[in-house]
Parts: C-alpha cells; structure tokens; sequence
C-alpha cells in the first residue's frame, strides 16, 4: 500500500512525450501583408519555438524514475517515523540521521550553456503533476497534499538559509503556504535549526523530488568565501534525511566541485551534454526553424548556409534561434530582405558571439538514441530459483581474453633431446624411459 507512488501517473512513450514537449508558434496567415516593422515585431515568437529531442525523453525518464524511486522506498508508516526522529531532533538538538532513512536517488545534468538544459527539466516536470491532493485511500479518509517535485535556484551566496528560504518559496508557490514568512519573521533562528525545518516541511508534504538550477554558483562563491562545505553538507543531509531526491543541473563548472569530495562523485554523477554534431539531428532541427522566415524572400535552406550557421553556433541551440532570428531583424531592416553568408557574418559580428569550437568530456546531445515505435520483447525464462554465482562452475565463468598482441616470455625453441619436450611427449611413464634410454641420457645406477 503506497498512495504516493500510485499517485504518479505512467511514463509517457516517446511519441506522446514528443506532441506533449513540441512548442511550434503560429505563423501569420497576413505575414505577405505586413509591414517590415511588423514582421520584425513577430519575430519575437521564435522565442517560443522549442522543438524536443530525443537527449530530452532521457532527462524525463530521468527525473520520473527520481521521484519514484522515491516514493517506492517510502511508506506512509516510514514517513511518519523520519517526521518524528527529525521533530525530535529539533527539540533535543541532537540530530539522529539516517536512522529511518533510505538511501534516495541523487543525480545531476550538466552541459554547455545554451542547449536547453533548464527549460527541459521544466518541461519534462510540467508533464507531472506538481501538487496531487488526497482525500482518501482504500476507502479510508487520507487528507495530505503530495508534492511531486520543486524547482529552485542555488542562491548566488551559496548559504544554507537563502537555498532553505528558495525551498520555502517554492513550496509556498505551490500549495499558497507561507512557511517563507513564517521563516523569514524569525531572524535569530540559526542555519541549522531552518534546515531541521525545512526537512520536517519535504516530510510532511511527502516531496519527491528537488531540482536544483545553476549549481555552478556553489563553485564560483565557495572560490571567494569559501562557503562551499555547508551547502553541499546540507543538501547530503537532505537527501539522507528526508529520503528526498535531488538533481542538480548547470554547467560543467560544477564538475570541478563533484569530484572534490569522495562521497559528492556517486551522489553526483549523471548525464554531461555537449552541443548538437553537424549530422542529421542538427539539420532536422534546422530545417524545421528555416520554415519561421519573416523577410519577404524565403530562401532554401542550402548545405553552405547551414554549414555557415553551424560554424557561427558551434550547434548550440539557444544561438543557433538567437543568430537565426537577429540575421532576418537585419535582412529587414537593411532592405536586403533575405538570409545569406554575409548577413550572417555581420549578425555574429554585431552580437559578438564568440563560442569554443572544442568540447570535451559529455555526450554530443544528437548521439542519443530512443525507440519511436518500441516494441514488447518477452522476456526470457529462468529457472525458480536464482543460481548464485559460487554455484557456477570455474568453466563456465572463465572465458580467454584475446590480446591483439601476445602476452608473457617468448617461446623457447628447444632441442629434441631436451627433458622437457621428451616429457610433453611421452604418454606414459614407460615411453618416457625408453626415450631416456634410446637417447642415452640415463645415468649410471638409475
């Protein structure tokens, strides 16, 4: 019996996903008719434009495993039992961690400014529902409002009280609390004692998950105010104590800070995204922003514009709509009236856009791969009982590992005379002395 896993509805399929995450704006059915001071005033709706991928149907899934791993790990006998340890605690002082929690899922996603990373975790959290109210359970009343998942933004200070006042806020924006007033009246209450209260708030709104934006931030205060233990502290204790998912999402600054600390390396580990390839998701995106031209001449989109673009973009989403929208802004205003190589050129010029053109360590995000039409394979049958690995034989377990280049001392071309060879020879003891004898090798009173 678990309400609040029940509660969360079914992962979505990727065609589902895809028509639920698509934002295409309308283009004017009068745009021939338009003034070029009014076709420059819509093309501000590209800002809307948002076209998923399939790197994106992985942070969904992402995500949606989270929050129900953890409330599958979750009782509502066990949420009142870490509600209680942690009510304790803040009357006593003496914090008892970890003493009902389980261990919760914690993952981050990380990536090159620019690629959609923070407007996709909103979208694929949009498709849960953030606040399910109940009211009862097997028939039985059950008054409790679950919140599913948080969004909030690492403070710029990196301290415990202004990322527990986020948390607040954001918990009040979504059930209309007021846990921040309450909070924020209470100013001699010290860091410690706010984080004990925030933990007992998750708990008793049972929150699944808590994502938490530009962790970068942690990284570039802690180089100047060396703050950065107490927030990464409170965070671990969060997760252990409350059994809370978190994710953590920013820029690969933030990698520096994950594997500064031994137990931060398996809390923190997750996808790392680098901009799209020059291949055919780039060009599939491409292809359906190249329909949003509001010049008066439409012009294909050719392989040496695209390979133009890509190159002003590094592939980079957020500049390839930035540089796609401000070159027809241009095109209209100089009267050129449409997109080529040297309207480009000026547009990357005038907004001093200046990206790497080399990127390491993550996941180009048009290498990920997801099944459009997935298909049901049964699943192979096993014995009824689990065979323990101790109860398989060394010849089953043992395989050759071949090597491109031989291993170990170099054979020794021995004589025919040689002992050795005699002996690797010889099927019997009997051959063997008579090989000894043949050759006349046995000595004296053998």
């Amino acid at each position: 019996m678990n309400p609040y896993l029940e509660a969360i509805p079914k992962l979505l399929g990727w065609d589902e996903f895809f028509a639920n995450l698509r934002s295409l704006p309308p283009i004017p059915y009068d745009l021939e008719r338009m003034s070029a001071s009014d076709r420059r005033m819509q093309l501000a709706a590209l800002t809307g434009f948002f076209y998923p991928m399939k790197y994106m149907y992985v942070i969904y899934d992402m995500l949606h495993r989270a929050i129900t791993t953890t409330y599958s790990t979750k009782t509502t006998l066990d949420s009142i039992r870490q509600i209680n340890a942690l009510h304790q605690g803040s009357q006593t002082g003496h914090f008892q961690h970890r003493i009902y929690s389980i261990s919760a899922d914690s993952s981050s996603i990380l990536g090159v400014p620019g690629i959609g990373k923070t407007s996709t975790v909103k979208r694929c959290l949009d498709l849960l529902p953030q606040v399910i109210e109940h009211t009862e359970y097997n028939g039985e009343p059950f008054y409790t409002k679950q919140i599913s998942h948080l969004m909030v933004e690492c403070p710029s200070d990196c301290s415990v009280k202004a990322l527990v006042f986020n948390i607040a806020m954001a918990i009040d924006r979504a059930i209309g609390s007021e846990y921040f007033d309450r909070m924020a009246k209470i100013r001699s209450m010290s860091a410690s004692v706010l984080a004990n209260q925030i933990k007992i708030i998750c708990m008793n709104h049972h929150v699944g998950l808590i994502v938490i934006d530009e962790i970068q931030n942690a990284v570039t205060t802690a180089e100047r105010n060396h703050q950065m233990k107490p927030l990464i502290r409170f965070l671990v204790e969060l997760t252990n104590d409350t059994n809370t998912s978190v994710c953590f999402v920013g820029t690969p600054i933030a990698e520096d800070l994950f594997c500064s600390q031994e137990h931060l390396k398996r809390r923190t580990r997750g996808l790392r995204l680098l901009p799209l390839k020059p291949g055919g998701a780039y060009r599939e995106f491409l292809s359906t922003l190249w329909v949003y031209q509001y010049t008066a001449h439409n012009i294909e989109l050719a392989d040496s514009l695209a390979n133009r673009l890509y190159d002003y973009s590094a592939g980079i989403p957020a500049y390839i709509v930035k540089l796609f929208m401000e070159a027809q802004a241009q095109a209209i205003m100089d009267g050129s009236e449409r997109i080529n190589a040297g309207i480009l050129k000026q547009t990357v010029e005038r907004l001093a856009i200046r990206v790497p053109k080399v990127f390491s360590g993550g996941t180009y995000i048009s290498d990920f791969t997801v099944s459009e039409n997935p298909v049901d394979f049964p699943v192979e049958s096993h014995s009824e009982r689990p065979v323990c690995p101790q109860e398989v034989s060394e010849e089953k377990v043992v395989a050759p590992r071949p090597y491109a280049v031989p291993r170990g001392r170099r054979r020794v071309v021995r004589e025919s005379a040689d002992l050795i060879e005699l002996f690797k020879k010889a099927k019997a003891a009997d051959e063997m002395v008579k090989a000894i004898e043949r050759l006349e090798l046995r000595e004296d009173g053998a």
